[in-house]
């Protein structure tokens, strides 16, 4: 038996005119039915007039792919008329004042449990905020889900539980807060890429919901993908977020990724009034971070309409640390959401995974123990481990602080956790990681430890979401930028500060340029977009606010682009041989050589047979 590889299963034209193709391998007996040989006759004119259609496309394509780096760094300069950041909307605003009565369910929410299962989380009561405060009974409502692939028609139906949180300030002044009573539903039995309708509440009081729908994520494959995962970061509750989302709804997304720092409400005193840029310039005094929780309560209510619909998966940030008194912290991020720890293992809130199509995503947690000898590191490299690529090809991974960032805001800030955990992640070839924290946009070329590698992953920094801190506009390669190393100390870990070794910026802190890793930068409040056409192509989308009313319009636009064949998982932590090669610079060249030369195996089947 001979085996040779026909490039391309499928065809995809996209918008853009690109058309992309996906490989496969074709087995061809040598001892061939006439079956068999009209089959594969028929395949071979077809494969070679899409592998000529590609090249030509691919050559006149407007959209760049990742084949054709690493790029020349570009900056796009603050567009000045723009304005840095906006204020905080108020409580009483349309979309965050409370809509309901009684103990009917608001601050709906999905969230992803398996392929087969879905979280649905709500909030029932009225929260207390004063000096006093008694916490609400979590057992006095029910929690029920009433779900079915039909309007109105609801074939089956689950329970769940129930809980409360407060936060509390032991110090004269400071206000204490109880939440309503907040509700987790896990319901199963979905087929994949099904819509279903659903109630949420408690039908005995009877107090539920208005019926919402949902549609299920296509089952783990390297055929099917979500049809588009938006991803978002340090979003807040600014005019500037509302915009965010706004345009984020009209790109009809159908899975969320909130990368941390959600509704800054330790940006408040614990009696609300104003909410400030920068907490510890205004209330140097204050006896602790204090948080205004009712801003929790108004975020959820202005997610919903969102995230009622589409399940938004999120992982905690700084602004979640929220300390009160024993060290006590983010007890409003670990009881208002649910997401699937137990699921994948984890059994920590902080970090997890979950597949979605053919896409596994990891949510790594920057603010607990990420050493190499502690759980989470133990947990990520099992779960590395038992990733299938034939089902889920591509590998997505997620935390709040970036790891490369180029700008003066958080530079190097978890430099400890990238000496930690890169390798972990490149040995694996995750092909995409996304961060936020830093208050901008910013695209890599694909690196690994500071080196342009052509099998390192694509980092994106997305944490322009729209927050009340505004948005970052400093470089750290500016004249007079660059931190000094007593700057940026992380909330949790150590200080890795370090100096570079080699290269243009040669035992320098800071380049004196736009580093060579730093593909695409601009200062603009925004959110991403994700469409994986197959299991070696992804379109990424950055849309910037102020395009949401242009048609057609982005910041950054690429197709990052898989090479499994080339950067085959790793049992090293050094750079790929590829990469050490000179694979870099020749990639695109490389593979246009492997289609050519398949088409040119084939053409001498045609005339052998």
């Amino acid at each position: 038996m001979g085996i040779f590889h026909c490039p391309f299963r499928r065809c995809l034209i996209l918008p853009s005119t690109i058309i992309i193709l996906e490989p496969t391998l074709l087995i061809v007996n040598q001892e061939k039915s006439p079956a068999q040989m009209n089959y594969f006759t028929l395949w071979i004119p077809v494969t070679i007039f899409f592998t000529i259609i590609t090249q030509i496309k691919l050559a006149t394509s407007q959209i760049p792919t990742t084949l054709e780096g690493p790029f020349k760094p570009v900056t796009r300069t603050f567009d000045s008329s723009l304005r840095r950041g906006s204020d905080d909307l108020p409580m009483d605003h349309p979309r965050l004042k409370k809509n309901v009565t009684g103990n009917f369910p608001e601050q709906i929410a999905l969230a992803i449990s398996s392929p087969t299962s879905m979280w649905v989380s709500w909030v029932t009561g009225d929260a207390q905020i004063g000096l006093n405060v008694t916490p609400l009974d979590p057992a006095s409502v029910a929690s029920e889900v009433w779900y079915g692939k039909e309007s109105g028609k609801y074939t089956s139906k689950q329970k769940g539980n129930s809980t409360v949180y407060g936060q509390l300030y032991p110090f004269e002044g400071l206000m204490n807060y109880a939440s309503g009573i907040i509700h987790h539903v896990r319901i199963d039995g979905l087929e994949p890429g099904i819509k279903y309708y659903y109630k949420c509440g408690d039908s005995s009081i009877p107090a539920m919901s208005e019926e919402h729908v949902f549609e299920t994520l296509p089952s783990s494959s390297p055929n099917s993908y979500p049809h588009r995962i938006a991803v978002i970061g340090d979003l807040g509750l600014t005019s500037n977020s509302s915009t965010t989302i706004d345009h984020l709804v009209m790109n009809d997304p159908s899975l969320v990724l909130m990368i941390g720092d959600l509704t800054y409400a330790n940006q408040y005193l614990t009696t609300g009034g104003k909410g400030v840029p920068c907490f510890s310039c205004a209330f140097p005094d204050a006896p602790i971070r204090e948080t205004y929780q009712p801003r929790w309560d108004g975020w959820g209510r202005f997610m919903e309409p969102l995230i009622s619909r589409v399940p938004m998966m999120v992982i905690e940030g700084n602004h979640e640390i929220e300390p009160q008194v024993s060290g006590i912290t983010f007890k409003s991020y670990l009881t208002r959401f649910s997401v699937p720890s137990e699921e994948s293992g984890s059994k920590s809130n902080f970090y997890y995974s979950f597949d979605a199509g053919g896409v596994h995503f990891i949510m790594l947690g920057a603010y607990v123990d990420y050493n190499s000898t502690g759980s989470q590191y133990a947990w990520l490299k099992e779960d590395l481990n038992q990733v299938d690529r034939t089902k889920t090809p591509w590998l997505v991974a997620a935390w709040h602080p970036p790891w490369y960032n180029s700008y003066s805001s958080h530079y190097q800030e978890f430099e400890c956790m990238r000496q930690e955990m890169e390798a972990l992640l490149y040995q694996y070839r995750v092909d995409i990681v996304f961060s936020g924290h830093v208050h901008a946009y910013e695209r890599m070329n694909r690196i690994y430890n500071y080196t342009l590698d052509h099998c390192g992953p694509v980092y994106i920094t997305v944490g322009d979401g729209g927050n009340i801190e505004q948005v970052d506009v400093d470089h750290a390669d500016d004249h007079g930028k660059c931190p000094s190393a007593g700057d940026n100390i992380p909330e949790f870990g150590g200080v890795c500060h370090i100096n570079f070794s080699a290269g243009p910026a040669k035992d320098k802190f800071c380049w004196d340029k736009q580093p060579e890793w730093s593909a695409f930068r601009e200062s603009s409040f925004g959110h991403g977009i994700l469409e994986v056409v197959n299991s070696t192509y992804a379109l990424w989308t950055w849309h910037r606010n102020q395009d949401i009313y242009k048609n057609n319009s982005h910041g950054d636009q690429i197709y990052i682009v898989r090479q499994p064949e080339l950067c085959l998982p790793s049992t090293s932590s050094k750079g790929s041989n590829y990469t050490q090669l000179g694979g870099i610079k020749n990639g695109a060249a490389d593979i246009s050589k492997w289609i050519w030369l398949t088409t040119l195996i084939a053409l001498v089947a045609i005339v052998v047979t």
